[in-house]
């Protein structure tokens, strides 16, 4: 029987995924990294980006946007400020976001927070992404 891993993604609202997986690539702060069962105990941050994972031999992508990863004893946690599985992503909803975002960034008033309009516009090209 092949290995497998325990992934629990926690966000400040919910448990959204909690099961064994077989693999998980994740967004570091630092780039990609790729996690198998027995991997050496690590922290790291997680920036904007998607988790893919693999589970019974099939991927499917988490959008998150930024957090934290730890891997210990063949158990990976990623504490998320929000994630969203891609299958449950509202591509519309995402869209419209990202729409607002590109117009605050466009306006060049005194009153746009430009590094909050950035991240607003990040986190809604994620989750298009993901849902692709």
């Amino acid at each position: 029987m092949a290995k497998t891993q325990r992934l629990d993604i926690v966000t400040p609202e919910k448990v959204v995924f909690s099961e064994e997986i077989d693999f998980i690539v994740a967004p570091g702060v630092d780039g990609e990294l790729g996690i198998l069962p027995e991997h050496a105990p690590l922290v790291t941050a997680l920036k904007v980006g998607s988790l893919r994972v693999q589970q019974n031999g099939k991927f499917f992508k988490v959008a998150v946007s930024g957090g934290f990863m730890e891997v210990k004893n063949s158990r990976v946690v990623v504490l998320a400020d929000t994630a969203e599985r891609a299958d449950q992503i509202d591509v519309e909803r995402a869209q419209a976001a990202k729409q607002r975002a590109e117009q605050r960034l466009g306006n060049k008033s005194a009153e746009i927070d430009v590094a909050r309009a950035e991240i607003a516009l990040q986190k809604a090209i994620n989750r298009i992404k993901a849902a692709e």
